[in-house]
């Protein structure tokens, strides 16, 4: 029962987070947005026991993306002057 409360509660955020993320004024929000919502789907993956896509959207959904993405970001703010 409380695992179900749990799913509910992380659903509800994952969406508001990206919503939150689509919305954003700010390129580096909607990027930290991004990133929350991959962490949160990570936790989700856990409570519906697969350990191992968890494992590998954490790394590569949350880390390995939102560092690229800033990488980018960067990269292009350098390149505009």
């Amino acid at each position: 029962m409380i695992i179900k409360i749990v799913a509910i509660i992380l659903g509800i955020l994952i969406i508001g987070l990206a919503v939150y993320a689509l919305h954003a004024k700010k390129l580096t929000v909607a990027i930290l947005g991004a990133g929350a919502v991959s962490l949160l789907a990570s936790v989700m993956y856990l409570l519906l026991a697969a350990p191992d896509v968890a494992m590998t959207e954490a790394a590569i959904g949350s880390g390995l993306s939102t560092i690229i993405f800033f990488y980018v970001l960067n990269k292009i703010r350098k390149q505009n002057g």
